[in-house]
């Protein structure tokens, strides 16, 4: 039986309560808090996530016929999955990823550390978070800029710093399972199109990005997002 497990992305704004309305619509759905976001340890990097991830499932005897959904840096974490246990996972749909280091502005990495420090640069992370939900309800973003508040800028710092060394490009023509890629076309974070390199590294696998959408299409366009995986599993079977 397929068994559908959303993964966030870095801090908070990725939590899990992104995925409320991929929750609510696939009945039976899993949408694990990775460690450190806040409770527990973080992981070093995506290797170790994956790991984590993969120990939570089997603990849950989730072990084949996963559909694994990931954003950022829960999508490299699937791709990750993906390539090292393709056996265990049925399909995977991968929104805000890439396979290789993220390119930045210049201090992104050291806006987190001392916004965790100074009361002003912390104000001004808020806001920055903020933006990014351009396109969502203003119930839920408000609702993802409070968990941002507790999981706190260094949480999204030492994910950065592990998405900052995921590289699979060596690997990425052994991807076996069945790809879905979601690409908000106005992201405003105007990053490289990472999911069309990955597309076109992946021979057979489909590329959608959908307008007034931005950094979190699934839950700007739930109903858009979830007809897309509905329509890619139903011509997978």
């Amino acid at each position: 039986m397929t068994q559908m497990v959303f993964i966030h992305g870095p801090g908070a704004g990725g939590c899990a309560d992104s995925y409320i309305h991929q929750l609510k619509y696939y009945s039976g759905s899993l949408a694990p808090t990775l460690p450190g976001h806040p409770d527990g340890t973080a992981c070093p990097n995506v290797e170790r996530y994956t790991e984590w991830l993969r120990g939570w499932l089997w603990s849950k005897g989730k072990q084949k016929d996963l559909v694994l959904i990931g954003f950022t840096l829960g999508g490299c974490i699937a791709l990750q999955y993906g390539l090292d246990y393709p056996d265990e996972v049925k399909a995977l749909v991968l929104m805000t990823t890439g396979m290789r280091p993220r390119e930045r502005r210049p201090g992104t990495l050291e806006f987190r550390l001392k916004a965790a420090e100074d009361p002003e640069t912390y104000r001004q992370w808020l806001d920055t978070m903020q933006h990014q939900f351009l396109f969502m309800t203003p119930e839920l973003g408000e609702h993802l800029l409070e968990c941002h508040r507790k999981v706190g800028p260094l949480s999204q710092y030492r994910d950065f710093v592990a998405l900052d060394h995921f590289d699979v490009r060596e690997r990425i023509h052994t991807l076996r399972p069945p790809l879905l890629l979601i690409r908000g076309a106005d992201d405003p974070n105007l990053s490289p199109e990472y999911e069309l390199e990955i597309h076109q590294a992946v021979p057979g696998s489909h590329y959608l990005k959908l307008k007034n959408a931005g950094h979190f299409p699934f839950a700007e366009k739930p109903e858009e997002v979830n007809r897309a995986i509905d329509e890619f599993l139903a011509s997978r079977t």
